[in-house]
């Protein structure tokens, strides 16, 4: 079952000063009523789904610290934060930061632009050659997920604050080149999060017609404020990352899943549709293979039954 079109809510969030419409799928999906908060039905707006967007480290790829340690290598590459307490307040900073660009971050930290890129640099050095050397893993579901909205009709785009070269590093690593309609870096885009660049620049890639018909979903506040300035239908967060429920939701996301896997479910597709089709495909699968035994024990009495019959004909 394909997700059909958008109802229209309002809400206001301490995050988010104005009030903005966004929508969520119909089919009987509704979120949560604490997910929903103080969120009022307003008119209805109808919307195709044509796009989702998807952050990358802790939404589809599970990071497991890789970003922080790689911050560290970086931080002691580029001399910033030599003191116990001045490395205490970098590492503070750069978890509060999670999910910006790290030149951004290094820019706050750093005494010099010299300093803040070589510490980019070393980032960025550093995040390839653990994730080459430890290797990564996909979030449970992402891939299944992305195959499944492909199928639909939906375009994905799977987009990072990291380099093309160390993003490319990522899919070589689990094999995901082609797996999404697009894929993008902040640079390729303009700017990074929290900045509307990396989901309007997909919507613009991608031939959407409409930011309505946009979906955002990613694991950090700035994921969730890059989707609402860029005016996304829905924008969604995940417990897979960073961020925890309660950061998320202040930063103003429309609701927030454990997983990405539980996206499918919250668009309104049929979660029991591909388990059914999988039945489906296993119970034709043991049909053809009985029907070749049958057919091969059948053809063996036959060519038996003529064995036996010629020696008695030959004997007459």
């Amino acid at each position: 079952m394909e997700p059909s079109s958008f109802t229209t809510l309002t809400t206001e969030t301490d995050a988010v000063d104005d009030r903005r419409s966004y929508e969520y799928w119909e089919n009987g999906n509704e979120l949560a009523d604490d997910q929903l908060g103080d969120d009022e039905f307003a008119d209805d707006l109808d919307a195709d789904l044509e796009l989702v967007v998807l952050d990358l480290a802790g939404t589809v790829i599970v990071d497991d610290g890789l970003v922080e340690r790689a911050v560290e290598r970086a931080l002691q590459a580029a001399g910033i934060g030599e003191t116990p307490d001045d490395w205490e307040d970098a590492i503070d900073y750069v978890r509060l930061t999670a999910g910006l660009p790290k030149i951004s971050v290094f820019r706050d930290l750093a005494d010099d632009e010299d300093q803040a890129q070589h510490a980019n640099a070393a980032f960025e050095s550093a995040y390839s050659e653990l994730a080459t050397e430890e290797g990564v893993s996909a979030v449970p579901g992402a891939e299944q997920l992305i195959l499944r909205l492909r199928a639909a009709g939906v375009k994905v785009a799977m987009t990072t604050s990291l380099s093309r070269a160390t993003q490319d590093v990522l899919l070589d690593q689990l094999g995901w080149h082609g797996l999404a309609d697009l894929t993008l870096s902040a640079a390729e885009a303009g700017r990074g999060r929290p900045y509307p660049d990396l989901p309007l620049t997909a919507l613009l890639r991608t031939g959407t017609s409409s930011v309505e018909g946009m979906v955002v979903v990613g694991d950090t506040a700035s994921d969730i404020a890059s989707g609402i300035a860029a005016g996304a239908g829905l924008v969604v967060g995940v417990l897979s990352g960073a961020d925890d429920e309660d950061t998320l939701l202040d930063a103003g996301a429309d609701a927030v899943i454990p997983s990405i896997a539980d996206l499918a479910e919250l668009l309104g597709f049929d979660v029991d549709e591909a388990d059914l089709d999988d039945a489906d495909s296993d119970e034709a699968d043991l049909d053809d293979a009985d029907l070749d035994d049958d057919e091969r024990d059948d053809s063996d009495l036959d060519d038996e039954d003529l064995d036996d019959a010629t020696p008695a004909n030959d004997e007459r």
